[in-house]
């Protein structure tokens, strides 16, 4: 049986510190969660080190062609991860991936929600459910139970 996660939580790799913090925050109320920074084992089928520094790492990730081994590895575990997931959650600052990841998560049917500050408004974040201004405000969020 596939293990159906509560959250898919989606980022960029230079905001790496941010996202492990929101994700120590799921941990903390034991709330299951797909994250591509806690997936060693995609990073590692594609030849790639996920405790590698994150600037370093996102270089070398972003130079590699669209059709190679690494890239298609990363997508297929990353796509089943938020196939599998039952909310989205975005991190930002995030990257167009991480953006692309929530208009998937929409158009699946899945509750969106972002947590930080965004750079400017776009009428295209109306697609989140709730918008998070940081950790506390998620944790009293799951707390009280409002994402299920």
């Amino acid at each position: 049986m596939e293990e159906i996660y509560e959250f898919y939580v989606a980022g960029r790799m230079r905001n790496k510190e941010k996202i492990l913090e929101i994700c120590d925050v799921l941990d903390d109320l034991k709330i299951s969660y797909y994250c591509f920074l806690k997936n060693e084992q995609s990073h590692e089928e594609a030849g790639l080190d996920v405790n590698e520094q994150p600037e370093a790492l996102s270089s070398k990730f972003e130079s590699m062609a669209l059709d190679s081994h690494a890239v298609q590895t990363i997508f297929e575990a990353d796509m089943e991860g938020e196939k599998r997931s039952k909310n989205f959650l975005l991190v930002l600052p995030a990257g167009k991936s991480a953006h692309i990841e929530a208009g998937i998560a929409y158009g699946m049917g899945k509750k969106c929600y972002a947590i930080g500050e965004y750079d400017v408004t776009d009428s295209l974040y109306l697609i989140f459910d709730k918008i998070f201004k940081d950790k506390a405000d998620l944790r009293k969020f799951l707390e009280e139970g409002e994402s299920k």
